[in-house]
């Protein structure tokens, strides 16, 4: 069987490489030619449009799908589905909102396409260490990926598990993500509260170094935390900017539809908005408030 992967940024590139190391045969095809011709070099089959790609692929087919969530997965698998035949499954690896692929899944359905959500983790480091996958869909069409996952997953039976139906694998990556908030949100208080208590000279890599290994609070973000301040012990030139993809806030709304409490990951995802200000203009009332109240001094703007 082979395995088609449509989108090669860098994780869909770092998979295919896996894929081709556990011996698959895999079509690859990307709006980029640059990026087809280097996973060719790396031995797989190059496709020069969705219709080329589809064709090359064993029937019954299994295309997967790595593009940016929106308007870029509804294009590419509206152009598919219009391509591929009943019995075909079509695989969204990205980190898709789940309504929406509970909503491809029924419209793919009715042409006798089987959908499979992937919620994929792993980044850079996926292709070496394995990406974990959480995965929705029906059983068969889940099995018919067995082979595909085992090798993208770090072991055969670990990292990997199929979750539930149609839009439960990208739901439990969007829970994921919205943890992976909270946890960063942990470290960077906290060593930002070390690094304010000058009198004891903290070395923050130092620290980071001694919680890897037997602490409770060790894991691999604080393994990427030590590797950051070894590179860059004071963060010279990274701006205090922190972007969030989307799944923070799909978490905390769905949280609020279900009437979930989830304070942490919502702070968390808050700060991020916070960060992303210059000069907040609730701070600035904060400061008049208390000057018409109390008279006291306002520190004027530089």
């Amino acid at each position: 069987m082979k395995i088609g992967m449509v989108g090669l940024g860098k994780m869909g590139a770092n998979m295919v490489t896996r894929l081709l190391r556990g011996g698959h045969e895999v079509v690859v095809y990307d709006l980029s030619a640059e990026s087809v011709a280097a996973s060719v070099a790396d031995g797989a089959e190059g496709a020069t449009s969705l219709a080329d790609f589809v064709d090359r692929l064993d029937v019954p087919r299994v295309a997967w799908v790595m593009v940016p969530a929106g308007d870029p997965t509804n294009a590419t698998i509206r152009e598919l589905a219009s391509l591929v035949s009943a019995g075909d499954v079509l695989v969204d690896g990205g980190n898709s909102n789940y309504r929406d692929t509970i909503r491809r899944a029924e419209e793919l359905a009715e042409a006798g396409v089987d959908m499979v959500d992937v919620g994929t983790s792993g980044g850079i480091w996926g292709v070496t260490e394995g990406y974990s996958m959480m995965v929705g869909g029906e059983a068969a069409a889940v099995d018919r990926l067995r082979p595909a996952l085992e090798t993208l997953a770090p072991g055969p039976e670990l990292g990997w598990g199929h979750v539930g139906p149609n839009g439960s694998g990208h739901f439990v990556k969007m829970v994921h993500n919205g943890i992976e908030y909270g946890l960063m949100q942990a470290y960077a208080e906290g060593f930002e509260l070390m690094r304010h208590k000058t009198d004891f000279g903290l070395d923050l890599h130092q620290i980071a170094r001694i919680w890897q290994h037997g602490s409770v609070v060790r894991s691999w973000l604080l393994d990427l935390t030590a590797d950051a301040l070894e590179e860059n012990p004071d963060l010279e030139g990274v701006a205090a900017w922190v972007p969030d993809s989307g799944e923070g806030r799909w978490t905390v709304v769905e949280a609020i539809e279900l009437n979930c409490a989830i304070p942490v990951i919502s702070l968390a995802l808050q700060r991020r908005f916070r960060s992303r200000e210059t000069e907040p203009f609730g701070d600035k009332l904060l400061s008049a408030l208390r000057n018409q109240f109390g008279g006291h001094a306002i520190k004027n703007a530089s």
